[in-house]
Formats: C-alpha cells, sequence, structure tokens
C-alpha cells in the first residue's frame, strides 16, 4: 500500500506522527494509499524550515521570484494531463474537469508573474520644503493555507503563488481525502528552481490544523472550506495574533426569467449543478423560476438531468463522476429523500445508481427537485453534491428577496435577455460573485474572489489584489536630505507642512 508523506524542506518525510488514514479511489471504493496524519510537532519543522528560507527568499530580487513562477507555469502546462489523472484517481471529478481546475490555478501564477507591475509603490516629492514620501510593501513571513477536497490544485493556486511571489514562505495543509496533487506541485516548484523550504507540505487533520492556527511562527492563514470552520479558523487564528481568509460555504441561485432561452439557460444550469457532482462552492444548487418560465423551465432541465453522463472519471464520455466519499453518497441521497418527504417532486432521482464494474464506486446520479420552498432542508443545507432544487417566485423583485434572505452570500446568476432586469438584479442582490447569463461567476485571477455573508468571515477575499495586500504590509517612509550647511529648526510642536 502506497503511503503519501509529507514534503518539508525540499524532501519527503513520514514526519513524527505514526498515524495514517486511507485515501480511497471514489470510482471503486477501494482503498487506493494511506495518507501520513501530522500534528504539532511536523508543523513546528515545517515552520522552521520555511523560517530559515524566508531569511533569503524574501531578500531575493523580484526579478528572480516572477523568472521561478515563469518556470512553475511552464511544468503546469507539461503535466497538465498527469496531474489532472492523479486529481481524478483521488477526488473522482473528470480528467477534463480536472484539467479545467489547474488551468484556472494557473492564471494565478501567471497573475503572480506580472507582480512587478503590481508591486510598485508610490513617490511624492516635496511634500514639504526638502522632504519626500514613498511607500512600498513588504512580505509578511511565513503564511500558511488549509485547503478543501473539492478543488485539490485550483483552491491552493489562488494562495501560494502570490504568497511565494511577494517574498512569503508557504505550508500547505491539503485536504487528507485527495493529498496527491500537493505533493506533485511541491516536486514541480522544486524542478522550477524554488528553494528548499519556501514550499512545504504537511498532511493532517484537526490537529494540523490547530496547530497552524495556534503557531506563533506563522503569520497568516488562508482558508476555505465549509462556513462553521471557517468561523472557528478565524476566530482561533485572529486570536493568536494572525491575519485569515476565511471563505465558506454556499447556497447558489440562478435566477431565469421569462423572457431568457431556455435551451441556453438549461445547458448551463445543469452544467453548473451537475458538473464535479456538485462538489464546488459555487455550483449551482438552485434555480428560481420566475412566472411562466418555471413549467418550461423543469422539463427542459428534466431531460437534460437524464442526458448527464455518469461513470469514472478517467473514463472517454464521462460527465460526471463519483463522490468523494461513501458517507457523502449516504448524505446526498438521505438529502433526497427528506426532500420528498417535506413535499418536494423529485422529478430525476439520482439515488441507487450503479455503474456497470464499479457497483462499489461512490456514485450517485444528477437530482431534480420541483415544488422547493426555501423552508425545506433541501433549500437550507448546502448538500454538497449533484441536487438541484427549483424555487417557484412570481417576480424577479420576490427572487431577489430570496435570495438576500439566505444566510450565504457567494455566487448568483441571471439569466435573461433584459438588460433592464440584468442592471436591477446585480444592483440589488447581496451577493459578491455575479453571472448574467453565466452560471458559475468565478473572477478572472487580476480580480479578488469572495462572497459575502456567510461565505466570506472577515473581510479579505482570496487572489487578485485582495491577495496582494493580504500577503504583504506596507510601509511608509518620510525623507529629508538637507545639505550639509543648511539649519533646520527643530520645533516642539506637532510637525506640519511648510
Amino acid at each position: 500500500m502506497k503511503t503519501i508523506p509529507h514534503w518539508i524542506n525540499g524532501s519527503t518525510t513520514q514526519g513524527s506522527a505514526p498515524s495514517t488514514q486511507p485515501v480511497f479511489d471514489p470510482a471503486t471504493g477501494a482503498e487506493q494509499a494511506q495518507v501520513v496524519l501530522g500534528g504539532p510537532a511536523d508543523v513546528d519543522t515545517a515552520v522552521q524550515a520555511a523560517s530559515a528560507a524566508f531569511e533569503t527568499w524574501s531578500e531575493s530580487s523580484l526579478t528572480q521570484r516572477t523568472q521561478v513562477m515563469f518556470a512553475f507555469r511552464q511544468l503546469l502546462v507539461e503535466h497538465e494531463e498527469e496531474l489532472g489523472r492523479i486529481i481524478s484517481a483521488e477526488h473522482g471529478k473528470t480528467v477534463d474537469d480536472a484539467r479545467g481546475e489547474i488551468t484556472r490555478g494557473r492564471e494565478v501564477v501567471e497573475f503572480a508573474c506580472g507582480l512587478g507591475d503590481v508591486l510598485k509603490g508610490s513617490f511624492s516629492d516635496q511634500v514639504s520644503r526638502g522632504i519626500d514620501v514613498h511607500n512600498f510593501r513588504q512580505p509578511l513571513g511565513v503564511v500558511a493555507g488549509i485547503t478543501p477536497f473539492n478543488f485539490p490544485a485550483m483552491v491552493p493556486l489562488w494562495m501560494h503563488p502570490i504568497a511565494i511571489a511577494t517574498g512569503n514562505t508557504f505550508i500547505l495543509k491539503p485536504s487528507e481525502r485527495d493529498p496527491s496533487a500537493a505533493n506533485f506541485v511541491a516536486e514541480l516548484y522544486q524542478r522550477a528552481g524554488l528553494p528548499d523550504g519556501v514550499f512545504n507540505v504537511v498532511h493532517g487533520g484537526k490537529d494540523a490544523v490547530d496547530a497552524i492556527l495556534t503557531h506563533p511562527g506563522i503569520q497568516a492563514v488562508s482558508f476555505v472550506g465549509s462556513t462553521p470552520i471557517a468561523k472557528y479558523v478565524h476566530e482561533q487564528a485572529t486570536s493568536h495574533g494572525k491575519r485569515v481568509q476565511a471563505l465558506g460555504g454556499a447556497k447558489n441561485h440562478a435566477v431565469v426569467l421569462p423572457d431568457a432561452d431556455l435551451e441556453f439557460t438549461a445547458n448551463h444550469i445543469t452544467a453548473g449543478a451537475y458538473g464535479s457532482a456538485g462538489e464546488r462552492c459555487m455550483a449551482v444548487s438552485v434555480a428560481v423560476a420566475v412566472g411562466a418560465a418555471a413549467d418550461g423551465l423543469v422539463e427542459v432541465l428534466e431531460r437534460k438531468a437524464r442526458e448527464v453522463k455518469v461513470g469514472p472519471g478517467d473514463a472517454p464520455g464521462t460527465e460526471m463522476g463519483p463522490l468523494i466519499t461513501k458517507a457523502a453518497q449516504e448524505r446526498v441521497e438521505n438529502a433526497v429523500a427528506t426532500a420528498a418527504t417535506q413535499g418536494a417532486t423529485v422529478v430525476v432521482d439520482g439515488r441507487g445508481l450503479k455503474i456497470e464494474g464499479h457497483e462499489d464506486g461512490f456514485f450517485t446520479g444528477p437530482s431534480l427537485l420541483d415544488h422547493v420552498t426555501v423552508e425545506m432542508d433541501a433549500y437550507k443545507d448546502e448538500l454538497f453534491g449533484p441536487v438541484l432544487a427549483i424555487v417557484r417566485v412570481d417576480t424577479l423583485d420576490e427572487a431577489i428577496a430570496v435570495i438576500n434572505a439566505n444566510p450565504y452570500g457567494n455566487g448568483t446568476a441571471l439569466f435573461t435577455a433584459s438588460g433592464e432586469a440584468a442592471r436591477r438584479f446585480q444592483r440589488k442582490v447581496t451577493v459578491g460573485m455575479i453571472g448574467v447569463n453565466v452560471p458559475v461567476p468565478v473572477p478572472m485571477s487580476y480580480y479578488s474572489f469572495g462572497g459575502w455573508k456567510d461565505s466570506l468571515i472577515g473581510d479579505s477575499p482570496i487572489h487578485g489584489p485582495e491577495g496582494i495586500r493580504f500577503y504583504t504590509r506596507p510601509k511608509v517612509v518620510t525623507t529629508r536630505w538637507p545639505q550639509p550647511a543648511q539649519q533646520v529648526a527643530a520645533g516642539f510642536n506637532f510637525p506640519t507642512s511648510s
């Protein structure tokens, strides 16, 4: 049985903790590896390595750092297929979907390659007689990322390229459910010329997380996961003096107006709801059908849900793979059963799906629920599975009210042909990321990703300009260089410009 080790200071290590945890193949249900579970001692070892590396990496030139990023970006291109298959084998998503997440993560690397322009400070000449002012930003030190299972490459890539390119050193604690992608990325960094200790991987569960949140040598923590854990991470890390990015859960709505092209809309909502088996924080989990759009929308969505090709992630033609674990499969199928007992109409029932040759895999098919109300569990809970709920309302304003009353505010979309409706929608919804005829509005790397309300704990979105600000801190310098013979009077009053 293969054992997946930590990556600390440029090499693999079993660490100090003797315990391990199984890593499963979701398509077969079989155990395929064991991942070591680190604890406080392993986190401390990584911090020591990262602290030592920071002394030199933080003083390296911006050119050196961006050259490493250019090389790393090229290696991600060259090894996209291999990394995609590693992700698919442990997560279950299709290889094509895995390649897509690598591409979106690589865009952040490309943003990091151009930090020379972004990091330029400002200079003000002669703010007072003989006095100039300028500012610049410096790295924090050792920073850490705690990332979820659903995007084992992309979400970490939203963090560490910017952190490293700005001069920090990084410790990644990936999900123990699909840990191999993190180690593969560490090897690519090493091949790109990144010095040992700048990027480290510590595997583990809550013990490792708590050690990261409390270690005095870690200056900042980035987290993506469920809202309850995001709140815990934010509370613990800030109480120990750290900066925190804490991105939580979601319940993303797609509003469909009667003037929308139903075939186009249903195509995109189906992909947004069932892609990656719904295990995305930006998945479309609720379609809000407005007025006369409802019956036609449900009819087309039913047809398209039944057409989704479910199978192993590495099988040609597969559009949706299994869920990550048996527990996730059972949770999703129980949610469909509960929805039926609470009064929802199960239009398409994905429960009990068996794939020939993979009968023990963690598969469930797409489920479509109609006549869902906001009081039902299927609406309130983040199911994180291939379940699409239809909520019917009479007007766009009512749809906006439904969205705004939801505790989450990650992403939302509107399908319409009306510019007026789109403008009203995007101004009135209390959601951080909005799509107009775009179902999954994940912004490009040079914008920042982050929701509102319970989808973002604190006020620090991820990557883009906010990522630069998060991983650096500013200094403002006021200078005077008087001529040797010049006498400059000093005063006891508070200084003013003149």
